[in-house]
Formats: C-alpha cells, structure tokens, sequence
C-alpha cells in the first residue's frame, strides 16, 4: 500500500540527508553522483522474483548497466541469465564470467561481432542470438551450432480492424504460419533454435494507475487485459505449431511491470525485468507493484538567482522515447523542488523552483532520478553502491571500463 503524501515527504527528506552523509567523504565526487541504494535494489529483487512466482527471471541489462550490480542481482535466487541488448556486449558478459547465458533482445548485424561469436566455442555455447528475418541469418559467417531464439510480435490488434494496433513496433512474425517458416529456416541452415521471445510492451511498459488521470489509467488497464488475453491464445497456437519443428528450451516473455501476468501463462518458462530492480520514475505508476526507487544522482546547487529558486550544476539527463515531460529528470531530494518550464533541465545548469530551494546553500547536493532506468549510467564511470549512510563500494559503469556498445 502507497504511503501517504506526508510520509513520502519525510522519507524523501531522509533520503537526501542519507545520501549527503554516504558521499561527504568521497575523495572524487565528480558529477553526477549517481549512488544506489542497496536496500531498495534488494527489496525490488524480491519483490520481482515473488510476483514470478517460482518462474526464472533473466535480467534486462539494458536497464542496469553496471556489471557489479549484473553479478549481485544474478547470485540471487530465482534469477538466471542476462537479457543483452548488443552482441558486443552478450560476448563481453559471457568472457568475464558475469553469465554463462546471455540471450540478446534484438537482432545483430554486427559482422566483426557474429565473426567473434562464430570463432569461439565458448561464446556458441553462452550467447543466443535474436532474429525475426530469414536476413538476419543469412549474416552469420558459420550456423552450426549457433543458438538462436525467434522474437515474435506481442502486440494486440484490433479483431476486426487489424489495422487498428497497440504495442512495440518489432517483430514482423504474427501468425504461427510466419514463425513457423522462420522456425524451419533456422534449423534448416544448422542454427540451434533454442526458443521464442515475446515482449508485451504495452502491458509491462505503460502506466496504469497515473494520478490526476483516472479516464486514460482505466483504459489503459481494460487494453492490458485484453492483450494479455489475445496474447495467451497466440502463444498456445504458435507454441503448438513449433512443437512440429522442434522442442523449445525456453519462451521469454513480459518485463517489470507484467511479471505476475506473463509468469501465469503456461507457455513462459522464463519472464525478463530489468527497470523494477531499479525503479526509474517511468515505473512509479503500476497497480501491478510498489515502487521503490534505487538509484539516484547528485548534482550540486553552484548559483541562488534569487528567492525561491537555486540553480544546479548539469542535470540534463533526457531519457529516450518520445519526447515528453515524462522523459526530464526529475528532482526528487530533498522534496519540493521543481524545473522550469522556460529551461528545463539543461547538460550544464539547471534551475529549480520551489519551497525547498530557500534552505539550499551553495555546495548542497540535490539528487535527482532519470526517467529510464539503465540509460543515466552512460553519464557516469562509476557507482556508489550505499548501505545505509556509507559508501559500500564503488563501481565501474560500462563507460567506466571504456566499453561502449
């Protein structure tokens, strides 16, 4: 059950004294200071695995990016495997040990990558590749041997208006019979088909108890149902198709905000999150869970323009997506700060407004959350891992380790 408004406050202004105390003895406290609280990364950990309910649930590295944190989450129970988002970085995981399976979630034309994947025992036997095209496969230089899974659109349709869609615009397969040829094509060049995925993005990646808009939330949830329910026939009649091809090892399927959902269909053996472990502020407004934010970054006040406004150093972390409000950082601690509708969040000021920026000095750190999950962690090289009011450890980032994929 959601706090009230009054708590929420107070432990926002906890939060930011916690956080102050935790880097004050940094040595480096270059910005942003992105830290992540342990508690709450281990809280969401177990609140995902519980709505899994007892299936696997392969981990989303695009939403983590921070090997450490890779390897905390995985030495947990009820996780095994990693979702990659580039080969590169799938081959990457696989050679320092961070998985033994490492499942991309999409196509690769990287040559110089499916050249590697092709030249390594070891990497054919830890990396399956994502297709949707006969094409996609025509690109890697020797099959035999190479696993491979097939992505298949997830998205609802409209019944009798088929023009009338809702979801993701990936996979071109939709009918058993298109998966079907695909299917026979991949085992017909030597791949070893391992499995099916399919990504229900306007189910597990959409608000649906948003305040202030009760009309579009309860919409929202009324079409969630109903491609859940479409969904779950397709996956059986695809399923029952494939069964004539071969015997799939694994069908991945949902993401943070549809674990249970996903988990429930017998046809998924594996459900797929990566933003409910760290709760980005696109993933505040779920029925399905309680958000627990885990990470933040800080960025300190460098000007006081004047009463009721101070201005901070950077800031201008915009997430990807359709641009949007929705897509700013978002000023979280201490509370009662906000950006301006003329500036914004800027790369190297932002000004804030609010009731909390008169007791703000110069030097005093504000901590904000990005509004994706993975994506603020290409702004920084490292990562304070906080337990409690102390810097646990400090780790690299991809970009810390200068791997950029």
């Amino acid at each position: 059950m959601a706090r009230p408004p009054a708590a929420r406050e107070v432990a926002r202004r906890g939060l930011a004294r916690r956080l102050g105390v935790a880097v004050a003895g940094l040595e480096d406290q270059r910005q942003p200071l992105v830290a992540l609280d342990l508690a709450a990364l281990d809280a969401n950990a177990v609140d995902l695995t519980r709505r899994a309910g007892g299936t696997p649930v392969r981990v989303a590295s695009k939403s983590i990016r921070v090997p450490e944190v890779l390897r905390r989450v995985l030495a947990r129970p009820g996780y095994a495997g990693v979702l990659a988002y580039t080969l590169r970085e799938a081959l990457w995981l696989v050679e320092h040990g961070v998985t033994d399976d490492a499942m991309l979630g999409y196509p690769s034309v990287d040559r110089g990558a499916l050249a590697r994947l092709c030249g390594s025992e070891a990497a054919r036997a830890g990396v399956t590749l994502m297709v949707d095209d006969v094409a996609q496969l025509d690109l890697v230089p020797d099959p035999r041997g190479v696993r491979v899974a097939i992505d298949v659109d997830a998205g609802w349709r409209h019944d009798r208006v088929g023009a009338l869609a809702v979801g993701p615009r990936r996979s071109p397969l939709r009918s058993a019979g298109d998966v079907v040829s695909l299917a026979r094509g991949v085992v017909g060049r030597g791949f070893h088909l391992r499995g099916v995925m399919t990504y229900e993005g306007q189910v597990a990646g959409v608000p649906d108890a948003v305040p202030g808009a009760r009309v579009r939330s309860a919409v929202v949830r009324r079409l969630k149902a109903a491609s859940l329910e479409q969904l779950a026939e397709r996956r059986a009649a695809i399923a029952e198709a494939l069964a004539e091809v071969t015997d799939l090892e694994l069908w991945n399927a949902g993401g943070s905000g549809d674990v249970a959902e996903a988990a429930s269909d017998p046809v998924v053996t594996e459900v797929a999150a990566g933003s409910g472990l760290l709760v980005p502020a696109l993933f505040d407004h779920y029925r399905s869970f309680e958000p627990r934010p885990a990470v933040f970054f800080g960025v300190p006040v460098v000007r006081r323009p004047g009463p009721g406004v101070v201005t901070v150093a950077g800031g201008g972390f915009v997430a990807s997506g359709a641009a949007g409000p929705d897509r700013l950082p978002l000023p979280w601690a201490p509370p009662g700060l906000s950006l301006t509708r003329l500036e914004g969040a800027g790369e190297v000021q932002t000004p804030l407004t609010g009731r909390a920026a008169d007791a703000l000095s110069i030097g005093d750190l504000v901590w904000f959350r990005h509004a994706k999950s993975g994506e603020l962690m290409e702004h920084t090289d490292v990562v304070h891992l906080v337990d409690g009011d102390r810097v646990a450890a400090s780790v690299p980032t991809y970009r810390g380790l200068g791997l950029a994929w």
